[in-house]
């Protein structure tokens, strides 16, 4: 029997909720479409594939971040802070490159990633992954 597990209770309340998130986000992208079967509706700085790209590595990067947090790795940590920053981080090069105007303002999913990165970035959080992970 594996020692890998999918989600860690006992791990402080910060990184158990930020795994839920996190796989919550993933398996949503895959279901709506957005990362697997539908490649073409996803526009990032007008490029269909370019945003196809981004939609699926920002959805294996949150899975494989969550995987990691729950089996107490560093890269995981690592992973899992980088692909819930990415769509925040995205949110703001948009805003300075095209203004308010080009900026679709979706408020749940900017709820979700702040508190993602709030989640992960927590004290709680940190000082538990630098003492357990490896």
């Amino acid at each position: 029997m594996s020692d890998q597990i999918w989600v860690n209770n006992r791990q402080p309340q910060t990184l158990y909720i930020a795994q839920v998130i996190m796989y919550f986000r993933g398996v949503m992208a895959i279901l709506l479409g957005g990362a697997l079967f539908s490649l073409g509706s996803v526009s990032l700085f007008g490029s269909t594939l370019l945003g196809a790209v981004y939609t699926l590595l920002i959805t294996v990067g949150v899975i494989a971040g969550a995987f990691g947090i729950a089996n107490e790795k560093a890269w995981g940590y690592k992973l899992g802070v980088a692909a819930a920053a990415a769509p925040l981080a995205l949110r703001v090069v948009v805003l300075f490159i095209a203004g308010l105007e080009a900026l679709t303002f979706d408020t749940v999913g900017l709820l979700f990633d702040i508190a993602l990165i709030a989640l992960l970035l927590h004290p709680m959080s940190r000082d538990y992954q630098k003492v357990w992970f490896r």
